[in-house]
Parts: structure tokens; sequence; C-alpha cells
């Protein structure tokens, strides 16, 4: 059965998922070595001197002022302009998840799993380039956050594959029910909406639990 060979084919890639994590896990520790840092609490801790060493190599904000490129200037008001849609995004998202998700059963995104800022921690970069980098980690973070809230969303409300499979398809997608079988609309859409069994809602490795 075409079911079959699917449901047998997700269980390979998520296999093969789990050990990819543990690959990254390991790796990321072989670099928090090398580069002489750890994490307590999910909070960045660097060895002794290296803060120090850090410092020497950074630029200050004049010199990368003065260097910056005029197109980099121009457009830098634009680039943080979409700040405020941003947390405007992220407060609705929240408010709306704290609210509906209590109502229907649905387990709550962990926001701090996706919103991930702690590049302002290095003491190579001047105050420019920590807050570029504070907005890059807050922007892409509300996107993944605002992702997992949609792809909840979306299980409770239409469980349903695309006729057409989009690019990058969040990973709940693949369990939804096929594009066309209406009796698995009508006899699986309750069950569907208390199975939260695909989520992983434990906290990653060095992630303070909230």
């Amino acid at each position: 059965m075409p079911t079959d060979r699917l449901n047998e084919a997700l269980e390979r890639f998520y296999k093969l998922q789990r050990e990819l994590e543990v690959e990254i896990d390991r790796l990321l520790q072989e670099k928090r070595e090398q580069f002489h840092y750890h994490l307590e609490r999910g909070k960045v801790q660097f060895e002794q001197g290296m803060r120090a060493l850090h410092k020497r190599k950074r630029i200050s904000a004049w010199q990368y002022l003065t260097h910056a490129r005029l197109r980099h200037v121009i457009s830098a008001p634009i680039i943080y302009s979409v700040f405020f849609p941003f947390l405007a995004l992220d407060i609705a998202v929240t408010i709306y998840q704290q609210i509906c998700f209590r109502l229907y059963g649905i387990p709550l995104v962990r926001r701090s799993d996706h919103i991930v800022i702690d590049r302002h921690n290095l003491a190579y970069l001047n105050v420019i380039e920590k807050l570029n980098c504070v907005y890059c980690g807050y922007g892409n973070g509300v996107a993944e956050y605002v992702r997992e809230v949609s792809a909840r969303t979306e299980q409770y409300w239409c469980p349903i594959k695309h006729a057409r499979r989009s690019r990058e398809p969040h990973h709940l997608a693949d369990h939804f029910l096929d594009y066309g079988d209406a009796d698995a609309w009508r006899e699986k859409l309750e069950t569907l909406r208390k199975d939260w069994s695909t989520l992983d809602t434990t906290a990653p490795p060095d992630h303070p639990k909230e």
C-alpha cells in the first residue's frame, strides 16, 4: 500500500533526523571546546582570558562606520523599520497562543526555544555589530516561533495535505490527511486535534527550563 510505504519512509527519515541531531550536538560540543566556552543554564561562559583576547580583535564603532559602504548606510533605516512589524507579530502571536491554545488543548510553543539572542556576548563585536546581531537573532527567531505556532494551529483546524507540496513544509505536515480523502476528514479530524505525540516538547540541551 502507498500509505504503508510512506509511513516506512517517514520512519526512516525521522530516525536519520534523530541521528543527525545527535551528531550536531556532538559537533557543537567540539566547537565549544575549540573556542573555549560552555553554557550554564543557557548562558555563554567563556574561559578565563578569552574575553580579553576577543577585545583585542574588536574594531571600534567609529572605524566601522567610517569604512561602511554607502549602500549599507542608506538601507539601514529601512532594515530597522521592519523591527516594529516583527514586534507586533511577536506580541500578537504570543497573546493568540496563550488564549487559544489553552482553550483548544494544544501544547504551548516555548518562545525561548526559537528566539535565541546571544551573539552580543561576543567581545570581538563592537556596539553596532552587536545591535545588528541582536536584531537578526530576534527577527529570525520570531519567524521560527510564528511558524511553529502556525503549524500547530493548522494541525488543529485544517490538517489536510496540499495537492501540490510546498518547498519546505513544516514538520507536522507529513502527518496530515491526504488531499481529497473526504472520509478520513470526517473520521480522523478529532483524533488529530488531540494527537500531539509528534511534538518534541522537551527543552534542548543546555536550555534553561521555564
